[in-house]
């Protein structure tokens, strides 16, 4: 049921609440609140976090330290030319504000977090690990059948590390629970694409954060409330630039930053925080066989990101064309930590797929712990100026 009472500013104080504590306080009272709860974190991306609930786990996001965290023993083990999220996520663990954590899975991002996931073995071997590898080739009996044994391996680490069977009436169960809460979060874009003076994107941003680290269900419910508590406070229009802002799927940049963005006089209408929430791009089938469901809508209705192989060169880049389409945009900022291989990689070949279509984009590069923001709000500012002097018909 939808708690109306709510206001939005109670919500997003909830959320800034989750997204402020480093302790991760919500996971470890839910663990602590029955006998032998389990909680399997996860680095950013895309996980099946069907599986972990189905084995009555909690899946918990873990998407670096952010802004407020100082890095000191994480430093110890990477060099100082990559990006700063295995850095600060390493110094999660050995702080031991992670103490709680009994598995980590660690998806197919790069080669960055691929080494973290060893890293994180050898320092803690009582840690169920798995670094979670996904298909390149998206032909359903190639990388089809490679997914659903990855799928079927997976299970059977999650069900030895609960001492539980995960049934198929299970993940059925449980795909049908984040179904809900995938449609919930396309209603909240929707809204943000059509009004986004409505729902502020550091407002959604911060709501998506939440649903790293809480139950599914709680989850849902919060986006519910959400969605009803800005629909019944109207809010003022401004004559702002629409943009897509692309390039922040791992290492999330500061909420400063967004906010700069905004401030400067954009409305972000798309972009791709937080994927894991939105990377399957519609329903997964419940009927059938539910790992062959959730590798085929892995294979064919997923997110395009720099993170996920592309075989079709043309077709590099439809997707992020596709969003300035229908979401309205008259621009891209392409923003993308320092030294991220894929999103830098990529970049080159958007602007391209951008430019032949004649949309105008900026791009600049951060830190999760970026304090500066003055530049940022400038560039996007004069980016947007220059959108509404020049790009009018």
């Amino acid at each position: 049921m939808i708690d109306t009472n709510k206001t939005t500013a109670a919500i997003v104080a909830r959320c800034q609440e989750l997204f402020d504590d480093l302790e991760f306080g919500s996971a470890r009272e839910w663990k602590e609140a029955g006998p032998n709860r389990r909680v399997v974190a996860y680095m950013p991306i895309y996980v099946p976090r069907e599986l972990i609930h189905a084995a009555g786990m909690l899946p918990l996001g873990i998407l670096g330290g952010g802004e407020n965290l100082e890095v000191i023993h994480g430093d110890a083990y990477y060099q100082s030319y990559i990006c700063r999220i295995p850095r600060s996520t390493l110094e999660l663990g050995v702080t031991g504000r992670l103490d709680f954590v009994d598995g980590f899975l660690f998806p197919s991002i790069c080669d960055v977090i691929r080494n973290l996931s060893g890293i994180w073995k050898l320092l803690f071997p009582k840690v169920y690990v798995r670094y979670f590898d996904v298909p390149q080739n998206f032909d359903d009996e190639i990388g089809g059948r490679y997914y659903v044994q990855e799928l079927t391996e997976l299970r059977e680490g999650l069900e030895r590390l609960g001492g539980v069977r995960v049934t198929d009436e299970a993940l059925r169960a449980s795909t049908a629970l984040y179904n809900e809460n995938r449609r919930l979060i396309r209603e909240l874009y929707a809204v943000r694409a059509e009004a986004p003076w409505l729902a502020p994107t550091s407002e959604v941003y911060l709501l998506l954060r939440a649903g790293m680290v809480l139950p599914v269900e709680e989850h849902s419910q919060l986006l519910r409330d959400y969605l009803a508590a800005v629909r019944a406070a109207p809010r003022p229009r401004r004559d702002n630039c629409r943009v897509v802002l692309n390039g922040v799927f791992c290492e999330q940049p500061p909420l400063n930053l967004i906010k700069a963005i905004e401030m400067s006089g954009c409305y972000v209408v798309d972009d791709d925080f937080t994927l894991v929430n939105r990377w399957l791009l519609d329903d997964v089938p419940l009927a059938g066989d539910p790992l062959r469901n959730l590798a085929s809508a892995f294979l064919h209705r997923s997110a395009e990101t720099s993170a996920k192989y592309q075989p079709d060169e043309a077709k590099k880049g439809k997707f992020l064309v596709d969003s300035v389409r229908s979401n309205g945009a008259e621009g891209v900022i392409f923003a993308a930590p320092s030294f991220c291989d894929p999103a830098l990689l990529d970049r080159p070949m958007l602007e391209s797929a951008l430019d032949r279509v004649d949309v105008p984009h900026i791009g600049f590069k951060y830190a999760e712990n970026s304090a500066q923001m003055q530049p940022v709000r400038e560039q996007a500012g004069t980016f947007a100026d220059s959108i509404k002097l020049w790009s009018a018909p």
